[in-house]
C-alpha cells in the first residue's frame, strides 16, 4: 500500500501532519448563566413552588409571548411534546398524514408518529436544507393534514410559498421552531407566521433550560387544548378540562434559566449575525470550495442554532471528510448534518419497537426504499456546519476561524496526496 509522506511539521504545515493549529483561542462556552438566575433560583427553592403554573412559568410565556410576536405561549417539558401537542391543537388524528422534511432531527417525525399519524417525508431545497415548497405541494394527497416546515440550522423555510400552498389546500402549518429562537421572516417571527409554532430549549439551544420547549399561537382554541394536553386535563382557568391528557408540565427551575436567557438573546443574536456575515464575506474573499448557505432577502433577522454551509468536493478535489479532517485538527468546529430521517439509525423505522410494523403498510410511504436526492446529496456530500457557540466569538475568533480555512485550502494539493494514499 502506498502511503504519503508526512509533511515537515512547521508553522505552516497542516496541523494534521504536525503543524501549528490555525485557532489558538478557544470556542465560547456555552450555555451561559448569570446572577440573575442564581438569585431567582434560590428564591424558588425557598418558595417551595417547584412546579405546577408558578409565578416564573407565568412570566416567562408572557415574555416568551411577546418576543415571538404571538398572542399566546406555553411552557412544556420538551421540544418533542411540544410537536406533539401542537400537532393535536390543529387537528392531527391517528391515520392522517403530517409532511416532514426528509433532513431534521429525529423528534419532528416522532412527534407525529406518537399520535398516529402517518409521516409523508418530502425533500429539501439545496441551498437552505430547508422543506422544498415544490417537495412539499408534490406529496399532498387527501389524507394531509398538517406540514411542518422546519427552520434548519441557519436558514429559515419560504413561508411565503409553504403558507400559500397549506392555505389553498386546507393544510394547517405547524412551525418547527427548535433552531430559531428570534428568526423573523418579512420581519414576523418563526413561530408566529404558522398557525402554531414549537421550540425546542434542549442544551444546545440559543435558549436553553436544559430540557424544555414551548408552544406559541395566536388561536385560543389552540391554546387551550395544549394548556389541557399538557397540564393533566386542567384549563388554563383552572377548571377539569374535558379531554385526555398527559403530564408534560415543566418546571419552575426550567423558567427561571428561559427568563434569564431571555435578557441576552437580543445581544446574543446580534453577535452570531456579525459573526455569521464576517465568516461569510471572508470565505468568499477566500473564494475556496467553502461557502456560508445564501441569505434570503425576505429574512429580517437570523438567528443561527448553527451556521450552514456548503462544500464543492468537486472543486477542491478532496472529499468532504479529509476537508472537515483537516480543518478539525487546525481548530476549525465544523460538523456534519443530521441523516435522513427515514435512515436514521436512532428511529430504525421498520425495528419492532416502532410504531411502523403496527401500521397499514400499503397506505403508508416506503421508507425503505425512499430516495430524496437534495436530502442525501447534502448529508453525504455538501453540508457542513459550525454550532452557534463558535459564533458568538470575538473578531479575532472569526478571523482564526477564517485562517484555518485558508491554511487548508492552500494545502489542498497536500490533502489529496493524502487522501490518494490513503486509497491505495
Amino acid at each position: 500500500m502506498n502511503v504519503a509522506a508526512p509533511a515537515p511539521a512547521s508553522a505552516t504545515a497542516l496541523a494534521i501532519d504536525g503543524g501549528t493549529k490555525a485557532v489558538t483561542a478557544a470556542m465560547p462556552a456555552w450555555p451561559v448563566s448569570g446572577e440573575i438566575e442564581l438569585q431567582w433560583m434560590a428564591e424558588v427553592v425557598r418558595s417551595g413552588q417547584w412546579s405546577w403554573l408558578g409565578p416564573h412559568e407565568r412570566a416567562f410565556c408572557d415574555e416568551f409571548a411577546g418576543f415571538i410576536g404571538a398572542k399566546h405561549a406555553l411552557l412544556l417539558a420538551n421540544g418533542t411534546v411540544t410537536l406533539q401537542c401542537a400537532l393535536q391543537a390543529v387537528g392531527v388524528e391517528p391515520g392522517h398524514e403530517v409532511i416532514v422534511p426528509g433532513l431534521t432531527w429525529v423528534a419532528t417525525a416522532q412527534a407525529a408518529f406518537d399520535i398516529g399519524a402517518d409521516v409523508v417525508f418530502a425533500d429539501i431545497d439545496p441551498e437552505s436544507l430547508c422543506l422544498s415548497p415544490e417537495a412539499f405541494e408534490r406529496a399532498i394527497t387527501p389524507r394531509t393534514r398538517a406540514v411542518i416546515p422546519v427552520h434548519l440550522y441557519g436558514c429559515m423555510a419560504d413561508m411565503d410559498a409553504i403558507m400559500a400552498i397549506a392555505r389553498a389546500r386546507g393544510i394547517k402549518v405547524v412551525e418547527d421552531v427548535a433552531h430559531q429562537h428570534g428568526s423573523r421572516w418579512r420581519d414576523r417571527c418563526a413561530g408566529a407566521i404558522g398557525d402554531v409554532g414549537s421550540f425546542s430549549m434542549q442544551q444546545s439551544k440559543v435558549l436553553t433550560c436544559g430540557e424544555g420547549g414551548a408552544v406559541t399561537t395566536d388561536s385560543d382554541e389552540v391554546r387551550e387544548i395544549v394548556h389541557c394536553l399538557k397540564q393533566v386535563g386542567w384549563n388554563p382557568d383552572g377548571t377539569p378540562g374535558n379531554r385526555y391528557a398527559h403530564n408534560y408540565r415543566a418546571t419552575e427551575m426550567q423558567a427561571v434559566l428561559l427568563r434569564g436567557g431571555l435578557t441576552r438573546i437580543a445581544a446574543q443574536t446580534r453577535r452570531r449575525e456579525e459573526s455569521a456575515a464576517r465568516l461569510g464575506a471572508g470565505l468568499a474573499r477566500l473564494a475556496g470550495p467553502l461557502r456560508v448557505a445564501r441569505r434570503d432577502p425576505r429574512i429580517t433577522r437570523q438567528a443561527y442554532y448553527a451556521l450552514t454551509m456548503h462544500y464543492d468536493a468537486a472543486a477542491a478535489g478532496v472529499p468532504r471528510a479529509a476537508y472537515i479532517e483537516a480543518l478539525r485538527a487546525e481548530g476549525f468546529p465544523t460538523h456534519t448534518p443530521y441523516w435522513p430521517v427515514y435512515r436514521a439509525p436512532l428511529m430504525n423505522l421498520y425495528h419492532p419497537t416502532s410504531p411502523v410494523p403496527f401500521r397499514e403498510r400499503a397506505r403508508m410511504q416506503d421508507y425503505a426504499n425512499l430516495r430524496l436526492p437534495a436530502t442525501e446529496r447534502a448529508v453525504e456530500e455538501t453540508a457542513m456546519l459550525v454550532a452557534h457557540q463558535a459564533l458568538m466569538g470575538d473578531d479575532d475568533y472569526i478571523d482564526q476561524l477564517l485562517a484555518a480555512v485558508r491554511k487548508v485550502d492552500d494545502a489542498l494539493p497536500r490533502l489529496r496526496q493524502r487522501a490518494a494514499g490513503a486509497v491505495a
